[in-house]
């Protein structure tokens, strides 16, 4: 058992950063065609990274075909064949626009909209993730919100001003089943199971942990709002609920993926039917599982608005 909890603690995969907050928002926007919030933060691993990664002296980035290849700008830095669930959540906000990473310097009118700080292989941990080269931990992630803010609060004039913008609204993730993630079946093996047991069994006690901080948090900030995103809840409707029985492959990439990192290899020919996969790479879902995903996660996300 502590041989598996050392692993989970180093695993330089991009699913290593546990907790992710995915929206940081203000009160209703009016306007019939407006967002439904002003704006839109993002913190996380590679789930939800845009490109941040993708200057970084690391090998976890994807700046490169085939990833994007549903994508209308292309490869972006996003570890899929098209949107993230964090690109969907936005659309469901009603953002006409995606979320720019942090990397890309986005300018005032940009990030009194919002801004994507997570990093593929990312973790909560300073070191987590490290083995592949360099990342933005959540450390990190929050200095960088930091200057955002500062340049908010300049732009709008006062603190008052950029607090009133910036109203506390956060929804945070659980850790979702990453034994049923390709990589993990294929290394450790699943003993007949459709998953690895052993290492979704480390997932609750976490999952447990972050709901009793939540609830610490409301007592704590009655400013302020919380939610919590039951990712195994979703992603059991993927993996086992026959309403997703368009997923045919479940266990199996759609890219031809690196022995090493778990990443699509460069420039390689994708599966045709990317509807039918649940899994883009080793570790991340397709675009069509991240638009069946993030409706189930959104009423969360609703109740706090």
């Amino acid at each position: 058992m502590g041989s598996r909890r050392s692993f989970l603690r180093s695993w330089s995969s991009p699913l290593s950063l546990f907790v992710v907050v995915v929206a940081l928002a203000a009160s209703s926007a009016d306007g019939f065609k407006a967002p439904r919030v002003p704006c839109y933060f993002i913190f996380g691993d590679s789930l939800y990274d845009s490109g941040n990664n993708n200057n970084l002296n690391t090998s976890v980035k994807v700046n490169y075909s085939p990833y994007g290849i549903d994508f209308p700008a292309g490869p972006t830095g996003r570890f899929s064949n098209g949107r993230t669930a964090a690109d969907i959540i936005g659309e469901t906000l009603g953002f006409k626009d995606f979320i720019p990473p942090f990397a890309s310097n986005p300018d005032d009118r940009q990030i009194l909209v919002g801004v994507n700080y997570a990093s593929g292989s990312a973790g909560i941990l300073v070191e987590s993730g490290k083995q592949g080269g360099d990342n933005v931990d959540l450390n990190k992630q929050l200095r960088n919100h930091k200057v955002t803010v500062s340049r908010i609060v300049k732009k709008l004039g006062s603190k008052k001003a950029a607090f009133e913008h910036l109203a506390r609204k956060v929804a945070l993730a659980g850790i979702s089943n990453i034994g049923c993630t390709p990589s993990l079946i294929a290394t450790v093996g699943t003993n007949g199971a459709p998953c690895v047991t052993s290492v979704n069994q480390l997932v609750a006690p976490f999952n447990i942990g972050l709901k009793s901080l939540i609830s610490q948090l409301k007592s704590a900030h009655p400013d302020a709002k919380f939610g919590y995103l039951d990712t195994i809840n979703a992603f059991k409707c993927f993996f086992f609920l026959s309403v997703f029985a368009a997923f045919k492959v479940k266990t199996t990439p759609c890219c031809q993926v690196s022995t090493v990192t778990g990443l699509c290899l460069p420039n390689t020919v994708p599966c045709s039917q990317r509807r039918s996969y649940l899994f883009w790479d080793a570790f991340h879902p397709t675009e069509l599982a991240n638009r069946l995903g993030a409706p189930i996660l959104f009423p969360v996300i609703q109740r706090i608005l």
